[in-house]
């Protein structure tokens, strides 16, 4: 029922809408993409996999961290909670409703994608054949990245009475991902033995673990250059997306099971 009603409240949702309409940018993609005559193949498919994981990232940020204050300023929250129906559910019926929307939008954007990406390799052939395999298995792990997001989304809407913590805490964790990979490895590094605090070194550790870590599910550069990605590392990848969105969806569900409705 939480998963039927989600999907139809994202249909309805202006956000919704208008973050969709940047997909008529794939129209140009082509074109954009020949005006590198020697890689126009290669640039196309790197403007494909930027412009889907952009409208992810958009989608899994506002909708992510609006959807349960939206629920609560309009209290269908409180008529859903006086159903025999627990707090648990509601939080995990939310979270999925916002998975199958976002495994819905990814399939219609890989499929654009690739009709826009085979119309530019057409046009101008490369030398280089696209190993269409890699390019699917990138858009799949762009889309578990962002499912991700939407779980750290969800959690911060737990303890907010309003969609700016969430949305901003959301931003902000997405941004310290991208570089708290380098920021730890320098920091533990012998360069940085005598230029770091030892009393930062734990510090960052912390925060290194408690960020997710979504460097893992970038796979453009296998999907660009027809790279076979390492198998044993998207294994540990998968296992950390299943870990870390359990984490995530349990520290959600206890706090809003502690949370005060007023």
């Amino acid at each position: 029922m939480i998963i039927g009603v989600t999907l139809k409240g994202i249909f309805r949702d202006r956000v919704f809408q208008g973050i969709m309409a940047l997909a008529v940018l794939f129209l140009f993609i082509p074109s954009a993409a020949s005006l590198s005559m020697r890689q126009v193949t290669e640039l196309s498919i790197t403007l494909s996999l930027s412009l889907i994981s952009f409208i992810l990232l958009m989608l899994s940020v506002f909708l992510g961290a609006t959807s349960l204050w939206k629920d609560m300023e309009r209290r269908y929250t409180f008529s859903v909670l006086s159903l025999p129906l627990s707090r648990s559910s509601y939080i995990l019926g939310r979270f999925f409703g916002l998975v199958l929307f976002l495994i819905l939008t990814s399939s219609v954007l890989g499929t654009i994608a690739c009709l826009v990406i085979k119309v530019a390799s057409g046009i101008y052939p490369s030398e280089r054949p696209i190993v269409w395999s890699w390019l699917l298995l990138a858009i799949v792990f762009a889309t578990l990245k962002y499912i991700l997001l939407v779980g750290v989304a969800l959690l911060l809407s737990t303890v907010s009475t309003s969609f700016f913590l969430p949305i901003f805490g959301t931003i902000c964790a997405f941004l310290a991902s991208g570089i708290s990979q380098q920021v730890y490895e320098y920091v533990n590094s012998p360069a940085a033995a005598l230029a770091v605090s030892p009393l930062l070194k734990p510090i960052v550790a912390l925060i290194y673990f408690l960020l997710p870590n979504l460097a893992g599910f970038d796979l453009k550069v296998n999907a660009i250059y027809g790279i076979a990605p390492n198998f044993a590392g998207l294994a540990l990848t998968l296992a950390y997306f299943i870990a870390y969105t359990a984490i995530l969806l349990g520290a959600a569900a206890l706090l809003f099971n502690r949370r005060e409705m007023k």
